[in-house]
């Protein structure tokens, strides 16, 4: 008998390509759709997943997993925002909320369209490394990557869409999806005072929330250009500089650290690693005291995004930037 597949489908180009591959490679596949939120875009989604399904002629299932992720990943979003840090809502969502759900469903394998590449246990980059999703991925187990497949790691962006068209799939067209797939909840914000490194008053802020490590644009105030260098929570102070060279560190530390392996390497290690998505990887140094020393200094490390860790083109853990 073919193994069983549930492979999430959006109503994405990608996630609909990838229940296609492996229906061709025979598997027995089943399309689920995660309801996560009452936005327009998953209503849209909705649709076009049902669509792609019945195209495939494949199974198909809604869940309701709004109250989940509401708890999950929403209330982690606010609470990051609140101590001043900026958090990284789609590992999150990977890991509670997609693999965990897909998992619980009991087919033998489950699938995304995330661009990206497992083998025995182990997380590799995709071929298309403008695309290469594996960053998000980190904090999966051991135990759940031994049951995921990702069928487009082999595959380059054009070539999913070539492929959804040749099929006749509604999607082949859609956008790519660049905001949050949520509706942030207002959050009560306390005006504060904006200013440089050497402590001098240069204007006000209307609150914390709206400003991140590195940001230039949105900041308020005249002349400049101003960088955002850090956040003082006690004080609700922003702390700005006119230098973009200030944004450059070398070293930062991190915590909750998951190793893909299940065990811990010998360190320090030598490897590279990514402090956002689009951050091109860096060579460092991780150290003992759950610290990362890179070669060379790198431009606005920020507290509650991912440091990804890898070894050539394999993942091998990563943790949150402290």
């Amino acid at each position: 008998m073919p193994k069983k597949v549930i492979c999430a489908i959006s109503g994405g180009v990608d996630s609909a390509v990838a229940a296609a591959l492996l229906k061709k490679q025979g598997f027995n596949v089943e399309g689920v759709f995660f309801k996560l939120a009452d936005t327009n875009n998953f209503q849209a989604g909705e649709k076009r997943a049902r669509k792609v399904a019945k195209i495939l002629k494949i199974p198909f299932c809604i869940l309701d997993l709004r109250k989940q992720f509401k708890k999950e990943v929403i209330d982690y979003f606010i609470k990051e925002y609140q101590a001043g840090r900026t958090p990284n809502p789609c590992v999150v969502c990977n890991k509670r909320i997609k693999f965990d759900w897909l998992l619980k469903l009991g087919a033998d394998l489950v699938a995304t369209g995330h661009y990206a590449k497992t083998y025995n246990g182990k997380l590799f980059r995709a071929k298309d490394k403008n695309k290469d999703q594996s960053y998000f991925l980190w904090q999966l187990s051991q135990k759940q990557l031994k049951r995921i497949l990702f069928p487009l790691g082999d595959y380059s962006k054009k070539e999913v869409r070539i492929m959804a068209k040749k099929l006749n799939l509604p999607v082949f067209e859609a956008p790519e999806s660049q905001e949050i797939c949520f509706k942030v909840p207002k959050i009560k914000q306390k005006p504060g005072v904006i200013i440089d490194v050497q402590g001098k008053v240069l204007g006000k802020h209307q609150g914390l929330i709206f400003h991140t490590v590195g940001q230039r644009k949105g900041i308020g105030l005249p002349g400049g250009p101003f960088w955002v260098l850090d956040k003082d929570l006690k004080r609700n102070v922003l702390i700005v500089t006119d230098h973009e060279k200030d944004l450059l560190k070398k070293e930062l530390s991190f915590k909750n650290v998951n190793w893909i392996s299940d065990m811990k390497p010998k360190l320090p290690l030598r490897v590279k690693a990514k402090i956002r998505y689009r951050h091109k990887s860096a060579a460092g140094i991780i150290k003992k005291d759950n610290k990362f020393i890179f070669n060379q200094p790198q431009r606005a490390i920020t507290p509650g995004q991912s440091i990804v860790f890898y070894r050539d083109q394999e993942l091998l853990g990563g943790a949150i930037i402290d």
